[in-house]
C-alpha cells in the first residue's frame, strides 16, 4: 500500500455485519470482565474504574499514536472503554445513588454533548473523519461516554419487568429497526450508526447479566471470570477470521 493509500484511510475498521457481531461480543465481555473485577475479586466499583480508565487512557494515546489500522489495537481499546463504562456507571448509579434514570439521562447529555462539541469543532462526527488526532480523541470520548450510557441504560431497563432477556429482545429489536432504517430511509447514516453504536452497549449488558447474574435473579449463574474467558476466545477467533479492514476515509458507510 502507498503512502498516498494510507492517507486515505481512517484508523477504525469498516462498518460490516462482522463489525457489528465483534462489537455486540465486546460490549458482553465488558459487562461480564468488569464484574469480575469489581465483584468476583471484590475490589469494588472505583478501584476497578481507575484500574480499566488507566488501561483505556494507555490504549487510547497508542491508538492515536499509531500509523494506521492495527485490528488487535483496535478493539483492545473498544474493550477497554466497555469494561470502563460497566464499573464507571455501576459506580454513579450504585455508590454515588444517582440511580438508574438520573445515570442514563446524566451520560446521554455527556453523549449528546461530546457529538454536538466534536461536530462543531471539526464539522463531522463520521466516522470517515477519524484519521487524525483531534478526531480520534472526540471518537474515543465519546464511545466511552456511549459504552457508559449503555450499562446505565441496560440495568435501568433489565431491573424493571422485562428481565434480562426481555430487555435484550427489546434491544435487539431496536437494532433491527436501525439496520431497516438504514437501507430503507434517507434518515442521516451517521446518525444511524451512533444510535446503533450506543444500543449494542445496553444489549451487551443485559446478555452479559443474564450469564452471571444469579438464578433466582433471572440470570443463569455462569461464572463471570469463565464467562468472559469464552467471550474472549470468540472475539480473537472473529478477528482473525473475518475480514478487518479500515474503513475508507470517502466511505459513506456508517454514516
Amino acid at each position: 500500500m502507498t503512502d498516498r493509500e494510507k492517507q486515505v484511510l481512517t484508523k477504525v475498521p469498516a462498518v460490516t455485519l462482522g463489525f457489528w457481531i465483534i462489537k455486540i461480543l465486546a460490549t458482553t465481555f465488558g459487562e461480564t470482565a468488569g464484574d469480575t473485577v469489581s465483584m468476583s475479586m471484590n475490589l469494588g466499583y472505583l478501584v476497578g474504574t481507575a484500574i480499566f480508565a488507566a488501561v483505556l487512557a494507555i490504549l487510547i494515546v497508542w491508538q492515536i499514536r499509531a500509523r494506521a489500522f492495527h485490528p488487535f489495537l483496535y478493539w483492545a481499546t473498544i474493550i477497554a472503554s466497555t469494561t470502563a463504562g460497566t464499573t464507571m456507571a455501576d459506580f454513579a448509579t450504585r455508590s454515588l445513588g444517582i440511580g438508574y434514570p438520573g445515570g442514563s439521562l446524566l451520560l446521554l447529555g455527556a453523549v449528546l454533548a461530546s457529538l454536538a462539541v466534536w461536530h462543531r469543532m471539526l464539522g463531522s462526527i463520521s466516522i470517515q473523519s477519524v484519521h487524525e488526532p483531534r478526531a480520534e480523541l472526540y471518537y474515543w470520548l465519546t464511545i466511552t461516554f456511549s459504552q457508559t450510557l449503555g450499562t446505565a441504560l441496560g440495568d435501568w431497563i433489565a431491573d424493571g419487568p422485562l428481565g434480562y432477556l426481555g430487555s435484550a429482545i427489546i434491544f435487539g429489536a431496536l437494532l433491527a429497526l436501525l439496520a431497516i432504517a438504514y437501507y430503507r430511509t434517507a434518515i442521516s447514516h451517521v446518525a444511524l450508526f451512533w444510535a446503533a453504536f450506543i444500543l449494542t452497549r445496553p444489549l451487551g449488558a443485559v446478555v452479559g447479566d443474564f450469564l452471571d447474574k444469579p438464578v433466582d435473579h433471572g440470570g443463569l449463574a455462569l461464572s463471570r471470570a469463565g464467562a468472559s474467558a469464552v467471550l474472549a476466545i470468540a472475539i480473537v477467533t472473529l478477528i482473525l477470521a473475518l475480514p478487518q479492514r479500515a474503513a475508507a476515509a470517502h466511505d459513506d458507510r456508517g454514516g
